[in-house]
């Protein structure tokens, strides 16, 4: 069996035995470090994607799996039902991290966001007297939380939402960055405005400037919680720590994940002050897995690269780079519009180059790795310890595959 047989024989494997919820690139990925990545064949791809933000510190760092080895051999889960002693080091030094008191621990993002779904209410009801079973969450259009049933309940995509109803109620949709619309739909019963300070799935979106103050204003005048999702936003992405810095905005709670793991293992959490996270009292929520000895150990380390600001720097450095190639390419006509901040950019093709897709299978077969999204859209945002060589390299493959 030759190279391209085993990379067959591996999706045909793949397709038989797995539910076919995703439309992978033709390629099956055995090793990586940094930000490349080498396939079952031996091929070697640049990463561009970062696992949608997972990998902001790379494949396989040095720290963060020397961190991971050194508490698999100390202890790995004990569940919340005791105790372990990397726990209150991991809340407080990601409370600090975000300005905050108290962290509530989990591990997907979904969880996380389902978490600071159920925390709004909670807080609504107990703190500020919203009337039982009224409590309402605005959301923006185009948003992408998470996968379970109560996100996609106002999730406005058909994809995310056909056949899984019926559908959790409590929440108001209204237009991305349109202040007006989100001021008319704010009530006495609203509890949160939940939003994505930059919006990814939807091909990275940024709001108007000016935007996430005004609702931060809102929200503080209305006595409403502004939860900023800054899952795949956060955590150096954008070029600083959270992309809410950009407008100088602090929410009244964080929804992390993703680079909180470090690629490593899942890690998520809710972050927030004292009189929100304080309203839970033992039994009403947790999670096994949540806040476990080994994912302390591991966003420990994320949190002290963060705090170095390395990664924000290089983020914001490299991430003049990437946008300035973009721009040229929407000069010359070779794409239509691009978005984005930092690390972080979302391209939309011209029609006469082909679809997302097709320049992603393209870019595949020129080594570089990335992903399409909404049909016209190629999402890009390598890992943050990209190289410079190594980005214009990406770049230029981008540039050949449109003709450019």
């Amino acid at each position: 069996m030759d190279a391209r047989e085993t990379t067959e024989a591996f999706i045909a494997s793949a397709e038989a035995h797995s539910a076919h919820n995703y439309h992978p690139l033709p390629v099956v990925v055995a090793t990586a470090d940094g930000a490349w990545m080498t396939d079952v064949e031996g091929r070697r791809f640049l990463d561009m994607l970062a696992g949608y933000s997972a990998l902001n510190f790379g494949h396989g760092n040095r720290r963060l799996i020397e961190a991971a080895k050194a508490q698999m051999d100390r202890v790995t889960l004990t569940s919340r039902a005791f105790h372990h002693d990397r726990f209150a080091d991991f809340c407080r030094e990601l409370a600090a991290l975000c300005g905050m008191e108290m962290v509530l621990p989990m591990n997907t993002g979904a969880e996380a966001v389902e978490t600071a779904v159920k925390t709004a209410r909670k807080w609504g009801y107990r703190v500020k007297g919203v009337p039982a079973e009224m409590a309402k969450i605005v959301v923006a259009g185009n948003n992408f939380h998470g996968r379970t049933t109560t996100v996609i309940s106002f999730s406005t995509d058909p994809e995310a939402r056909a056949d899984f109803g019926p559908y959790t109620p409590g929440f108001e949709i209204v237009p991305y960055g349109d202040l007006t619309a989100l001021r008319a739909a704010v009530t006495e019963n609203t509890v949160a405005v939940l939003l994505e300070p930059i919006q990814g799935e939807a091909g990275v979106l940024v709001p108007p400037a000016g935007y996430l103050p005004a609702v931060r204003e809102l929200t503080r005048e209305r006595n409403v919680l502004f939860v900023a999702d800054e899952i795949q936003s956060g955590l150096g992405r954008t070029g600083r720590t959270f992309a809410c810095e950009h407008e100088g905005v602090v929410p009244d709670m964080y929804v992390l994940g993703k680079a909180l793991g470090g690629g490593v293992v899942p890690v998520s959490a809710v972050v927030s002050s004292t009189e929100v996270l304080g309203v839970f009292r033992p039994g009403e929520h947790g999670s096994t897995f949540g806040g476990n000895p080994l994912a302390c150990a591991v966003a420990l380390e994320v949190i002290a690269m963060l705090r170095s600001g390395e990664y924000q720097e290089r983020a914001d450095r490299l991430g003049e780079r990437l946008h300035r190639a973009l721009g040229l390419l929407k000069d010359s006509g070779h794409v239509t519009a691009v978005r984005g901040r930092g690390l972080w950019a979302g391209v939309d093709i011209a029609p006469a180059y082909g679809t997302g897709r097709e320049i992603s299978e393209r870019l595949m077969e020129r080594g570089v790795l990335v992903k399409d999204t909404h049909g016209v859209t190629v999402r890009i945002a390598p890992p943050l310890v990209i190289g410079e060589e190594d980005l214009d390299w990406g770049l230029a493959q981008l540039r050949a595959v449109l003709g450019a």
